[in-house]
């Protein structure tokens, strides 16, 4: 591997291959320079982005923080099962390794943080907060123990602001509160109560997080053929009025108008989901 920039000591940006990587290790860019060989034997970390985020800009980020940390999340992120993740998105190494940086500085103040939506992360993003308590768990067996059990919330949070590929943890936020409203929407719609452990809401859920990135990522599903749009709406049209109020949320919310397409699939969806809550057999979106 050859040095195409060095950031610091211990972060130089290298090419392996017909690849740009970022390199981590104490001492590895010192009195180094471009063009010169990678020294193999102090490299820790290797991150390859593949997120889309530019090498430049994400290695500058990692050489704010200090190293020990990194291996601390890295190895952590590796004993929970987050190992790939940790490989493939620097940027979210990166995220959870700053925050840590920020709680060990709370830690030693003696200063906690109520995190907001606790109980609607618990719920909406299960797998993640079971992820998030994992990697406290793991870091405090390298920590004696000073993290809060509550920083699994920010983890979470964390683990599924990953794939927006955005360091800002404010899209997530909103996203949290936006699926709460659209939830809230069909039970007052259909007078159900939905059960956020319920199959049909999860699979609603998961349909939910894909939607809000396509949005972010501008991707919106806009090519379904028009026969299969429509017999969607003449099949379920109490559900699409009110997948259509659930889009008026969305464009409100984050001023993106929902396709045609994507108010269909919402609409089969909130099928799905009443069905389902009334004991009545439920739509099957792979009928279409």
């Amino acid at each position: 591997m050859d040095i195409l920039r060095v950031f610091n000591n211990n972060v130089v940006l290298a090419r392996d291959g017909d690849q740009e990587v970022i390199l981590t290790g104490r001492g590895l860019g010192f009195k180094a320079k471009p063009g010169q060989r990678v020294d193999d034997t102090k490299v820790v970390r290797k991150f390859v982005p593949s997120d889309g985020r530019d090498p430049d800009h994400v290695a500058e980020l990692i050489a704010d923080i200090p190293p020990e940390t990194i291996r601390l999340v890295t190895e952590a992120m590796a004993r929970v099962g987050l190992g790939k993740q940790a490989e493939e998105s620097p940027t979210l190494v990166m995220a959870l390794a700053d925050h840590v940086v920020g709680a060990l500085r709370r830690a030693k103040r003696g200063t906690t943080v109520e995190y907001p939506l606790d109980a609607e992360v618990r719920s909406l993003y299960a797998e993640e907060y079971v992820q998030g308590e994992a990697l406290v768990s793991a870091l405090n067996a390298k920590l004696n123990g000073v993290l809060p059990r509550s920083e699994a919330v920010a983890f979470a949070l964390h683990l599924v602001n990953a794939g927006f590929s955005n360091g800002d943890l404010s899209y997530t936020y909103t996203m949290t509160g936006v699926i709460q409203q659209m939830l809230a929407i069909i039970e007052h719609t259909y007078h159900v109560s939905l059960g956020q452990h319920n199959v049909s809401v999860g699979r609603f859920i998961t349909h939910l997080r894909y939607l809000f990135v396509r949005i972010y990522q501008g991707r919106q599903l806009d090519s379904e053929p028009e026969p299969i749009v429509e017999a969607i709406r003449q099949s379920y049209p109490d559900e699409v009025r009110c997948a259509k109020k659930i889009a008026e949320v969305v464009e409100l919310r984050l001023g993106s108008s929902l396709t045609p397409a994507e108010i269909a699939y919402l609409a089969l969806h909130v099928a799905r989901v009443v069905a389902d809550v009334n004991g009545r057999p439920s739509a099957d979106a792979s009928q279409y």
